[in-house]
């Protein structure tokens, strides 16, 4: 059964919607999951077909609906219809609103209205799962290799980086993250951003946060002050310093997610050009006069 039909034949499991007319049809953007909007007795839903080998991602079905049920309650992410076991499909409202263009995600407004986001994420509640930039790429590496996928080589010196940064870092508390700041997952509606695609959450570094939004986004370095500023409410050297480094480990866990997903995904995607793309863009930030600095300034 295609995946289209699965999620049709799912629908009347959804509480209420058995037997009701609906239109379906599909959503682009996702490079893990198949993504439906769905019109049905006068609301507009999300249904979210999971990929079928998530957990070898790090993906725990059961923690994302916690996660997104939180994310709704902060008025950040979409509210939660249902969640339909064990297959683990997520159905949420659709949010009326435009996506968040490459250009506006540089505006000033944009960039108070993803800090004021986070904030609230930040501080929504807790989720039985962590995260760590740091264990994740561990955790892919041996994922890939059970699936045969080779590692690249670029591998053994990120890993080195990524010691050298974590020795460095202060340990701070853990708050619920979302991990995933694609600008495919941001939505504006009017008054607010929203955030959707809560399948990475989990506690963890508020600073990968924001330095996975900074680095997705490539903000130059006046931007990255200024959203960081629009977080904190006052940001020293220090802090632009950890969400640099933040920024290097968000990078490598883009790239060994791409190298796991050589090895499961079957859509039609250049998973080894985005590990590639990743793995450059870390080094090449690891290998400036700047790196070092950042590592005194956090320590």
């Amino acid at each position: 059964m295609s995946a289209g039909l699965q999620a049709a034949a799912l629908l009347d499991q959804v509480p209420g919607w058995a037997g009701l007319p609906r239109s379906i049809e599909t959503l682009g953007g996702g490079i893990t999951n198949r993504n439906y909007r769905v019109v049905i007795d006068g609301g507009t839903y999300v249904v979210r077909m999971p990929a079928e080998q998530g957990a070898l991602l790090g993906i725990d079905r059961e923690v994302e609906h916690q996660a997104s049920r939180l994310a709704a309650a902060a008025g950040v992410g979409p509210e939660v219809v249902a969640f339909l076991r064990p297959q683990g499909v997520l159905v949420t409202r659709f949010i009326e609103g435009q996506p968040v263009s490459d250009a506006a995600v540089h505006l000033p407004e944009t960039l108070r209205g993803v800090a004021a986001a986070l904030r609230r994420i930040h501080g929504a509640g807790i989720v039985p799962a962590s995260f760590s930039a740091f264990r994740i790429v561990e955790q892919y590496a041996s994922t890939a290799g059970s699936l045969a996928v080779t590692v690249p080589p670029a591998y053994a010196t990120a890993a080195a980086v990524a010691a050298e940064i974590e020795a460095a870092l202060p340990v701070q508390p853990p708050c619920l993250c979302h991990n995933d700041l694609l600008n495919a997952n941001f939505i504006d509606d009017g008054s607010s951003i929203r955030i959707v695609d809560w399948e990475y959450a989990g506690m963890g570094d508020r600073f990968f946060d924001l330095a996975n939004f900074a680095v997705n986004h490539q903000l130059p370095d006046d931007e990255e002050r200024y959203f960081l500023q629009a977080y904190l409410g006052q940001a020293g050297p220090s802090q632009e310093a950890r969400l640099r480094l933040m920024r290097v480990m968000s990078d490598f866990r883009e790239a060994m997610w791409g190298v796991v997903q050589q090895g499961i995904s079957d859509l039609d995607f250049d998973f080894r050009a985005y590990a590639d793309k990743h793995f450059q863009r870390l080094l090449a930030a690891a290998g400036q006069p700047s790196y070092r600095q950042w590592l005194r300034l956090v320590a």
